[in-house]
Formats: C-alpha cells, structure tokens, sequence
C-alpha cells in the first residue's frame, strides 16, 4: 500500500536535522508532559519515534484517501447555498480521516488537546497533504492560524478556541478587502466597541479568503476611527457561531479548485478582540503571514514532489522511437533537474522551519520565566535567520512548484494538455503558489535587506565553513568560487547609489543568493546521506553555478541609463 513518508526517505532525513534535538529539548521543556500524559515523549529517542508514527499516519491517509479523492473534488469544487459555503462532497471524507487520525491543531501544546508538533514536523505532513491535493492542504493547514491566537491571545481565549481546532474545527485569516490586497494598510473593514453589550462589532466586505466560511476566523479590521494606515488596525476572533458574517460569493479559480476562496460580508457581526489594539498589522499579521508564507514553502515541495512523481512515471513507460523516452537526453535532463530543485528546496524549507522552531520556543518558554543571556542571544540569532530565509524558501519553492508542474506536461507532450492526466492540474494548482500569502515579488522585497546589509553572505560563508568533511570536494571547490563573483555582483549593485536601479536587479540579487544556500545545503545532505542526495547536489550545483555566473554578467554590465530603455518599452506598452 502507497504512503507518502515511507515511499519518500528524504522527508525522514530531516528529522535527523542538526537542530533537531534543541528543537526537542526546547518543544519539550524538560519532557514535563510525560509525568501528566502517556503519549508524551520521555526523550529525545521517544519524541523521534512519536514523530515518525504521525508521519507515518499523515502518508498512509494522504496516500490512500487524500489523493484518490483529489480528481473528484477539483471536478465538484465547493458551492454556495442560502449564504454557506458546502464543499465538494469528498472533501468532507478527507476532513474526517484527518480529524479520526487526530491530525488537527497539532502544533498545539498538550494540554488544549494538542501534539506539540514542532513546526518542522508539521511542515513534513503539510508537505506529504499538499503532494496527495494542494487545495485540501490550503483547507487542513489554515489550522496553523491558531498558532497567533496561543501567541497573542488571552489564556481564557486560548482554552475556549484551541481544544476546538484540536478537535478539528476550520480556521481562516480574513485580511484582504476589495481595495486592499498585498497593501493592507488600506484594509477598511470597521470594528467598533458595543458599550452595551461589552463587544466588538464588524461591519464591511472581505474577499479573497481562502476557507471564508470556516469555524473560527483571525480578522484585520480599522478599530482606530478616522485612521488610514496600518497603525488603525486590530486583529479580532470571531466565531462562526455568533452569526453575521455570509458568503456573497464563491471566486471561480484556474486550480485548487477544493480550496473555497470567498467572499464576506459582516453585517455588525459579534467579535473579540485579539491582543492590543492598533498591533493587528504592525505585529500580530506579521506573525500570521511569515507563518503562511512557510506553510506555502511546504505545499509548494509537496507538488514539486508529486509533479516529479508523474513526470518520471509516464517518462518509465512512454516509448517513442522504439525506446522510452526517460533515456532520451533532452528528457532526464528535464528530469534531473526537477528532483534536483526539488531536493534542494526542502531542504531549504526544513532549514527555515527549524530555525522557525528555535525562537518560537524560546518565545513560548519566556512566557512562563525570564531566558538566560545565552537564551536571548539565541532567540535573537534564530529569529533572524527566520526572517532572511522564510522569505527565501517561499519564494523559490513557489517557483519551482510552478517550473516542476510545467515540465512535467513538457515530459508528457500531448498528454499533458489532457485534462484526464494528473499533470494538468498540477500545473494549474502551482500557480497561485508564488502570487498568494505575498507574490514573489514581494519576498524579494522582504530578503533584499538581509542581502545587500552582508546578512546573507555571512551566513553563506559560515555555511561554506560548516560543511562536513565528507562532502563532495570537487562541487564544494565550484560552490567556493561562485561566492567572490556573487560578492562582486552585490557590491556592483551597491555602487550604482540608485534605487530604482537596486529595486530592478534585486530579483537577481535574490536568485543567486537562494542558489548559493541551497547548493550549500544539498552538499550537506549528500555528504550525510548521498544515496538521496548525490545527485541532486551535483546536478544543483552546476545549475546554479549557470544560473549565477550569468545573472553576475548580466549585472556587471548594467548601466543606470539602462533603466531608461525599460522604461520606454513600457511607456509604449501603455500606450
């Protein structure tokens, strides 16, 4: 029988992460829970194992009732009854095996009735769900929102919506207004205090929500009267239960078609308050968003897997010329390229989630007691390695989803175009993976800082420092001489004292500095693990090593007045 962990070791592979038994020691706080509940961990041996067996459960039910069901729910895809959002029927099969198999609010501690998962582990099973349906993944991993309401909100709010998301309820976060997308600070949907009945009231329209009609809903709302900008807006709860909030409209999308994206409208609809006023968009969807953006990183690896899957399989059987294709040169390049990306972007994504994992539990230990000096240092580092990367593995693998799921048609010639070929959706389900939770436009603007301030090259350079002495001396020694000509390129890039010019050639920027990371980390599995990896990181490397030296060149050569010939062509675009 099929399972997405146990057919796919390399996920395994990174519960063996450098981190990970901090990231225990500090999830685990002490191993305390064993002494109040059985399925606790009593080490470092037994929480690996519990790990394993939930991944092990999460494969078997993405494998063999997830992904069977996905080719009906993309054909029904959810509708709109009387206000309501239903799903498509095979949905709500795949939200019962997920509830029966206790796969809900599991990052949550103990005692709300949660796992206490670290966020790497989740990333894992948010992974192997999104590989069986991206759309179903959207719908089960929103439970992350709540995430943000254990950090910022209050313990009677954390014991009355925590054990609910544990139990399974749905979660969505309602941000995005007709006029306010990727600019929230715009967002006008209205809270305003209810003296009489000591509540908030919300009134407005929200769209673009992915799960819109779900049990518990984060939202941004101006509570700040006569304010314009970020600094007016408040993060609320509010509870499907109290009424008045409906779905005016359910978004007919290219793919993920499982995934409801709604419309809302609130009608003086009763709400909480989440944490202070004035912080809902200047901390508490900062919070939500970087936390999504990972979560994205790891339904992307999901469907690069899954496209890489499909591609290899038809390229096995497909025979033209009497051979099958997959010994044609042209096609096992496509192919090795697309498990290379592959490779390298989760371990991108796991480097993330464990760096994620570090302060996240530093922050959640500080809650309770005051850090030690070296506890701060180390929440500080990690926090700030989280900032950089996160940015850096959603974008990339958002990109590399959408270029896996393109070359898997590519590899399926005419068939690929067929709507009975898993392909097509793959690819149709990809696209929103780099526009949604911040394009990747935007997660440049969020990394350029981290790159053009040193950050990134220093940590590049303890990267290099830190490989294993078994990694491949001949790809290491490549990856060496790439970093002096990215450094030449950044400091090109600086000179030119123009920030139109930085804004254009920071995508650029972005690429090499991603590519140089993910070489470096590929050269760390393959050295722990080269039976995985080996490939992979030779074929990465010189990728990269293409793809770098020719953006240098690219950048060496602009000119500031270059900019104007841009600029010109869209200029006559427009007209």
């Amino acid at each position: 029988m099929a399972n997405y962990y146990s057919d796919h070791p390399e996920i395994g592979f990174y519960l063996n992460h450098p981190l990970m038994a901090r990231i225990v020691e500090l999830k685990e706080k002490g191993f305390a829970d064993a002494k109040e509940y059985d399925y606790a961990p009593v080490d470092l041996g037994d929480a690996i194992e519990n790990y394993k067996q939930i991944l092990d459960i999460t494969g078997d039910v993405a494998a063999n009732i997830i992904e069977p069901n996905s080719e009906s729910v993309d054909l029904e895809g959810p509708h709109l009854e009387n206000g309501r959002m239903i799903y498509a029927s095979k949905t709500y099969e795949n939200l019962d095996a997920t509830r029966k198999a206790g796969l809900w609010g599991v990052s949550m501690p103990r005692r709300y009735g949660g796992l206490n998962l670290p966020n790497t582990v989740f990333s894992m099973l948010s992974e192997m769900i999104s590989s069986a349906d991206a759309g179903f993944q959207n719908i089960w991993s929103l439970q992350s929102c709540i995430d943000t309401l254990y950090e910022f909100g209050s313990e009677e709010q954390r014991q009355k919506y925590i054990p609910r998301v544990c139990a399974g309820e749905g979660m969505s976060m309602d941000l995005t207004e007709p006029d306010a997308g990727s600019d929230l600070q715009r967002v006008m949907l209205k809270a305003t205090f209810d003296e009489k009945e000591n509540c908030w009231r919300l009134n407005g329209v929200k769209r673009f929500i992915t799960n819109g009609d779900s049990d518990i809903h984060l939202v941004l709302a101006r509570s700040e009267e006569g304010t314009k900008d970020g600094r007016g807006l408040s993060m609320f709860i509010y509870d499907k239960r109290q009424g008045g909030v409906d779905v005016r409209h359910i978004e007919h999308k290219l793919g993920i078609h499982g995934s409801p994206t709604c419309e809302l409208t609130y009608k003086n609809a009763k709400a909480e308050l989440c944490g202070s006023t004035r912080l809902g968009l200047i901390k508490y969807v900062m919070a939500l968003m970087n936390g999504a953006r990972l979560g994205i990183a790891a339904q992307s690896v999901g469907v690069e897997q899954e496209a890489y899957n499909e591609g290899l399989a038809y390229a096995k059987e497909r025979q033209q010329f009497g051979d099958k294709i997959i010994n044609f040169p042209a096609v096992y390049d496509m192919l090795s390229r697309m498990k290379a990306k592959l490779d390298a972007g989760r371990s991108l994504l796991y480097e993330t989630a464990a760096y994620v994992d570090i302060y996240k539990c530093l922050e959640d230990i500080e809650r309770d007691r005051k850090l030690t000096p070296e506890e701060k240092q180390e929440l500080k580092k990690y926090q700030r390695l989280a900032d950089a990367f996160t940015p850096l593995a959603k974008g990339m693998n958002s990109e590399y989803a959408n270029q896996n799921a393109y070359d898997a048609i590519s590899i399926h010639g005419g068939s690929g175009f067929i709507m009975e070929y898993k392909s097509q959706r793959l690819f149709r389900d990809a696209r929103i993976f780099s526009i949604y939770e911040g394009t990747t436009q935007l997660q440049v603007v969020a990394a350029i800082r981290y790159i053009t301030n040193g950050t990134m090259l220093n940590n590049i350079k303890d990267m290099l420092a830190a490989l294993p002495a078994e990694a491949n001396a001949a790809l290491k020694a490549r990856v060496e001489k790439l970093i002096p000509v990215y450094e030449e390129a950044l400091a090109a890039v600086k000179a030119l004292d123009n920030q139109d010019a930085h804004d254009f050639l920071a995508r650029r920027l972005y690429d090499m500095t991603a590519e140089l990371v993910m070489s470096l980390l590929i050269l760390r599995d393959a050295a722990k693990a080269p039976e995985l990896f080996a490939k992979s990181a030779n074929v990465y490397v010189r990728m990269a090593e293409e793809d770098i030296l020719g953006k240098a060149a690219y950048i060496k050569a602009f000119q500031v007045e270059d900019l104007e010939n841009f600029r010109a062509n869209d200029e006559e675009t427009a007209e």
